[in-house]
């Protein structure tokens, strides 16, 4: 392998990382050929580092300018795509950019320019627009997640964006199926493609079932499954904004802790829901199609699919939150008296009967805690984490998962030690900085 050997094992060093997987040493080698790049693979397969190694061997530390854009079609994606950059201790500076927050912001920190630029592509089209940044010496644009974009409508601005770059030497579009055709905006041609699809590779580990009502309302029927299931984490999926709403509304009013996500929520609030999903604060989580892919989920024991989806790729999609890495995990599909099995789920999924009576779900062992303060005030996960052994007097194991967030921080701690720890920390500073703790709501 020509590559620069010492800078991916540093790479690897720095992300704690032994080895790579057969798709990244793949995707190395075709980087190079010279050649624009296809790599089709799933979520949660290592596919950004695999894009993300040949966008490093195209940098060049003495360019002050972007040098690579990569667009992706969330904010959650965009920023779990800056985690992975920064994990790689590069030392070349990267930003994002994504709407539901001021873009103002984001213009000052384009002011010194990133080697890496990073976002959703309504945005960027802004940004490129307004002459935020230079995009003459941009070389590398990654189209992440490039069929998903196309699904929420973001043709005209990815068109946008690339007609404006002068200088593209190399395009790298991901996808998680080869269904889609490659518009001729994207200037791909003869590219080298990877094919790491589960298109002939089934969930080995995945149970399907079928549950079906007595009447036309699901909203009893989803309570009942819940109940059945206990605390296994469990991501529901709805078809609509409006019924991902209704659902949790419902369950919340026979205290089920759930959190929902869509599209039109706010960012704080989208990471707030994603924070306690991932850290065990709530079990039960809903949301559109939105989740199915491109979200850092994991460990999600069932699916539950509360509208059945429109096509087959929803439905492998959804199902593919579950059963990864050799782990199980369970579907189940919700009917209604009278209605029918899409035709394209096969095989059937096992007709199941639930119990006429169940325990309610117990309630979650953490809850999530509320710091007002994050990464731009220099706030890292080591002082949340020296803050509450010390202030908050939490053991090691009352401690959980701590995610710092651009302008504030969450921190899971046992349920048990929540009013003892806010009792504790009330006029305490993190840092000398006074600052807001609460009961994440």
């Amino acid at each position: 392998m020509k590559n620069n050997s010492t800078q991916i094992e540093n790479t690897l060093q720095s992300m704690g990382i032994e080895t790579l997987n057969a798709m990244q040493v793949a995707t190395l080698d075709a980087n190079e050929k010279e050649k624009d790049m296809i790599l089709l693979s799933p979520t949660g397969s290592g596919k950004t580092l695999a894009y993300l190694l040949p966008v490093l061997m195209s940098l060049n530390s003495e360019c002050t300018k972007v040098q690579a854009l990569i667009l992706a079609p969330s904010r959650e994606l965009a920023q779990q795509i800056e985690q992975v950059w920064r994990s790689m201790s590069t030392g070349f500076k990267v930003n994002t950019c994504f709407g539901g927050r001021p873009s103002n912001g984001e213009k000052r920190d384009l002011a010194v320019p990133p080697a890496v630029l990073i976002g959703t592509p309504g945005r960027l089209q802004d940004h490129v627009e307004r002459g935020n940044f230079d995009v003459t010496d941009i070389k590398v644009l990654v189209l992440d997640e490039f069929d998903k974009s196309l699904e929420m409508g973001f043709t005209e601005q990815m068109e946008a964006i690339i007609s404006r770059i002068p200088n593209l030497k190399k395009r790298i579009l991901t996808s998680a199926t080869d269904a889609v055709s490659i518009p001729a905006f994207t200037g791909i041609q003869n590219p080298i493609k990877l094919d790491y699809s589960e298109k002939d590779n089934k969930l080995k580990g995945l149970k399907t079932f079928q549950v079906k009502g007595k009447n036309n309302d699901k909203m009893d029927l989803v309570y009942q499954l819940l109940c059945y299931l206990g605390n296994d984490s469990t991501l529901i999926f709805c078809n609509q904004r409006e019924t991902v709403e209704k659902v949790s509304a419902y369950l919340a009013e026979r205290r089920v802790a759930n959190e929902f996500f869509h599209g039109k929520l706010e960012q704080p609030d989208r990471e707030r829901a994603l924070s306690k999903f991932r850290n065990g604060s709530c079990t039960v989580f809903i949301s559109t199609d939105l989740a199915s892919r491109g979200l850092d989920i994991p460990e999600i024991k069932n699916i539950i699919h509360f509208d059945a989806p429109v096509r087959v790729d929803e439905y492998v999609h959804r199902n593919g939150r579950t059963a990864r890495m050799e782990a199980e995990g369970s579907a189940f599909l919700l009917l209604t008296e009278k209605e029918e099995l899409p035709e394209f789920i096969t095989p059937q999924p096992v007709a199941m009967a639930l119990p006429a009576l169940a325990s309610m779900p117990p309630k979650p062992d953490w809850a999530t805690l509320y710091i007002g303060k994050g990464k731009k005030d220099k706030l890292s996960k080591m002082d949340i984490v020296g803050f509450m052994f010390k202030k908050g007097q939490l053991a090691k194991d009352e401690l959980g998962m701590v995610e710092v967030k651009e302008y504030y921080s969450f921190v899971a701690i046992k349920v048990s030690k929540v009013n003892e720890v806010l009792r504790l920390v009330a006029n305490e500073k993190i840092k000398n900085m006074k600052v807001r703790i609460e009961l994440a709501e």
